[in-house]
């Protein structure tokens, strides 16, 4: 395991506190948490939601939905597809919005340790 002293990795050189001050990890932190941040609010208000609403307001849930199906049996298993909606939604933004940024740092710190190499 490499060893960290005051924000360098003794095994590569990199300074990870300088490389956090950069403009383009700070716009990557930023992308990152624009979609994190927002997301994590609604799916918490939906799930605290579902739970109010089955704890305060059981014959709510009670409505039949189809046979013995009943609307709580239904909104509970919403939240798992939310989950995988949520889920799903995450990678593609990081592949089209993440990635590519990280990409470019990670190029980048890898030209400028290739440099001092030599």
């Amino acid at each position: 395991m490499a060893q960290i002293h005051n924000g360098v990795n003794a095994t590569t050189g990199v300074d990870f506190q300088e490389v956090q001050a950069t403009p383009e990890f700070q716009d990557l932190r930023s992308t990152h948490r624009s979609f994190v941040f927002p997301m994590t609010v609604f799916f918490l208000v939906w799930y605290l939601a579902y739970v109010v609403v089955a704890a305060y307001f059981p014959e709510f849930m009670a409505i039949k939905v189809l046979g013995n199906i009943n609307l709580g049996i239904v909104l509970g298993l919403l939240q798992f597809v939310t989950t995988f909606i949520i889920t799903a939604m995450y990678v593609s933004f990081a592949n089209k919005k993440l990635d590519p940024k990280a990409t470019a740092i990670r190029h980048d710190l890898e030209a400028r340790l290739a440099e001092e190499g030599k």
